[in-house]
């Protein structure tokens, strides 16, 4: 261990490791955003903390069963002519759990948005936490077997997965004020959660999209968006003044 601090391709490890964590998790931060804001406000900062806590256990948890973990990308259902992994039937229902809960909350979002100004239907604070953690589920097995396959080491592993969990923790509240304070952003972050849900699908259907792709749409569709947000500010003062 105190040999391993010293070697720099341990140190390019974890900080790969960590940042790749980070970049994963941005799905399941959103949807917690999203869903935290469906709380009562007295509860919400407690749904986000425990529902990303439950997420941390959780990849913990998979790690140190490496084993199991591997066991679970083996084929155990065959279909069609294709083989299904646990893996493959997680990621599946896992994909059309969040297209549902992404579509449903558009739905309120378009339809009920203009009888009911600002006001959404809350969410009893278990139930949220029970949806939160569903979703982690599908993201957890994501995350780590993306680290089980870099690197060998498990106290580099469970670092990363720490490190990541504790920025996403500090995180989660700024982003859900900025969500719920902007109509716009959530509708955007609601379609990354669909576009996230067809690549789980895909993904457990054997149709592997890389991450690349998906990511680099996000961060044009954020730019766009970021610049009508600093758009809409100057016509604000532009109005005031």
């Amino acid at each position: 261990m105190v040999l391993a601090l010293t070697d720099a391709h341990t140190w390019v490890s974890l900080v790969t490791l960590t940042v790749l964590e980070i970049v994963l998790g941005i799905d399941n931060l959103i949807f917690v955003a999203i869903l935290a804001n469906r709380v009562p406000q007295a509860r919400r900062q407690a749904a986000r903390r425990l529902g990303l806590g439950l997420a941390l256990g959780m990849r913990l948890v998979l790690l140190a069963s490496l084993s199991w973990l591997v066991g679970l990308t083996a084929p155990v259902l065959s279909l069609l002519g294709q083989g299904f992994s646990w893996r493959d039937m997680v990621l599946i229902a896992g994909g059309f759990f969040l297209l549902y809960k992404s579509t449903t909350e558009i739905h309120h979002g378009v339809e009920g948005g203009s009888e009911h100004a600002g006001a959404e239907a809350p969410v009893a604070f278990w139930a949220a936490i029970g949806q939160i953690l569903l979703l982690d589920l599908v993201f957890s097995l994501d995350s780590v077997i993306t680290a089980v396959g870099m690197v060998d080491q498990l106290w580099i592993m469970s670092t990363a997965v720490v490190v990541a969990a504790l920025l996403m923790l500090v995180a989660s509240g700024p982003l859900s004020g900025f969500v719920g304070r902007h109509p716009t952003v959530k509708m955007l972050a609601l379609a990354f959660l669909m576009m996230i849900a067809l690549v789980l699908l895909a993904d457990g259907f054997g149709l592997h999209i890389p991450k690349g792709y998906v990511y680099g749409a996000m961060g044009f569709s954020v730019l766009v968006e970021a610049l009508n947000q600093l758009a809409a500010r100057r016509r604000r003062r532009g109005a005031s003044n």
